[in-house]
C-alpha cells in the first residue's frame, strides 16, 4: 500500500518556500508516529529520514528551475495496525515485566500491530507495551479533543507531532486523527477544509481560531490552547490575550473561526 504518492515540483522558484514547507511536513508525517522503537525499526526509519532529507535538500536548490520528488514508500498489508497509544508517551519493554523497561517510548497517537498479550502488556514487533496505555483502533472519544491538555508545556517544534515537540496545526491534527477523523496537516489547509464559520462572540469549546499560519483550539468561550512559537511550548491562555499578543508581535488578525 503506497503511503506517499510521487510529488513533483517544476518551474521557477517563486513561492517555493511554501511548497518546501508542505513537503517537509509530508516527510515528517511519515516518521513521527513511531519514535525510538528499537535498533532494527530505528534503522529503517533512519533510512527513510535520510532519503527524505536528501530530497528536501535537492528541492531547496534555487538556481533557475528546479525539480524534486519523494519516492513512493510501501509497507506490507500484513502490518495492519490494531491499537493506538492513548497517553502522552508510553514506555516500551523488552519483556512483559516492569523491570524490563527500555529507554524508548511511543508518542500519543502512534499505531501498533498487537501480536501477543498477557495480563498487563501487549506485544508488537519485538517490544511490549502496557495495555492501559493503548486503545483499539476503532476507539473514539465523544469529544475529539478530550485530553488535549496533556500536551500543555510540551515544547514547540515546527513540523512536530510528538510528545517531544509539536506545532500548532500538528496538535489539532493529532487529536482528530486519533479519533479517526480526517484533518489536513497545515493550518492554512485546515482553515479551508473546515467550512462552518463562527463569529468570535459565538465561540465555544472545540472551535478553531485561525490566523495566517497559526491555529488555536478554544477550550471554552474564554480560554484556548495552542502550540505557541514565541513561548516555545504549548500553552493555555485567555482567547483575548492570544488575539492581542499575536497582533502585537506578528501584526496578524484573526482570519476566521471554524466549527469542527
Amino acid at each position: 500500500m503506497a503511503v506517499v504518492e510521487t510529488i513533483k515540483i517544476e518551474g521557477d522558484t517563486s513561492g517555493i518556500e511554501n511548497k518546501i514547507q508542505k513537503l517537509n511536513k509530508t516527510i515528517e508525517g511519515l516518521v513521527d508516529t513511531v519514535e525510538d522503537v528499537g535498533t532494527e525499526s530505528k534503522k529503517s526509519f533512519d533510512k527513510m529520514d535520510k532519503e527524505s532529507a536528501e530530497t528536501t535538500k535537492a528541492v531547496k536548490k534555487t538556481d533557475g528551475t528546479l525539480k524534486g520528488f519523494i519516492k513512493n514508500i510501501k509497507y506490507s498489508e500484513s502490518n495492519k495496525n490494531t491499537h493506538k497509544v492513548y497517553v502522552l508517551s508510553s514506555n516500551l519493554y523488552s519483556k512483559p515485566q516492569i523491570k524490563n523497561k527500555l529507554k524508548h517510548k511511543l508518542s500519543f497517537g502512534s499505531k501498533i500491530n498487537v501480536s501477543n498479550k498477557n495480563k498487563n502488556f501487549y506485544k508488537f514487533d519485538k517490544f511490549w507495551i502496557k495495555k492501559k496505555d493503548v486503545r483499539k483502533m476503532n476507539f473514539i472519544f465523544k469529544n475529539p479533543f478530550s485530553g488535549i491538555n496533556k500536551f500543555k508545556n510540551v515544547k514547540y517544534e515546527w513540523g512536530g507531532k510528538h510528545f517531544k515537540g509539536v506545532d500548532c496545526s500538528g496538535l489539532i491534527q493529532l487529536f482528530l486523527n486519533f479519533n479517526n477523523k480526517y484533518c489536513p496537516r497545515d493550518s492554512g489547509d485546515q482553515f479551508k477544509y473546515f467550512k462552518k464559520n463562527i463569529k468570535l462572540n459565538n465561540i465555544k469549546k472545540n472551535d478553531l481560531i485561525f490566523w495566517k499560519g497559526h491555529v488555536a483550539l478554544a477550550l471554552s468561550k474564554k480560554k484556548a490552547i495552542h502550540a505557541y512559537g514565541p513561548y516555545k511550548k504549548v500553552v493555555i491562555m485567555p482567547i483575548n490575550t492570544i488575539i492581542k499578543k499575536i497582533y502585537k508581535t506578528a501584526n496578524l488578525k484573526v482570519i476566521g473561526i471554524k466549527r469542527v
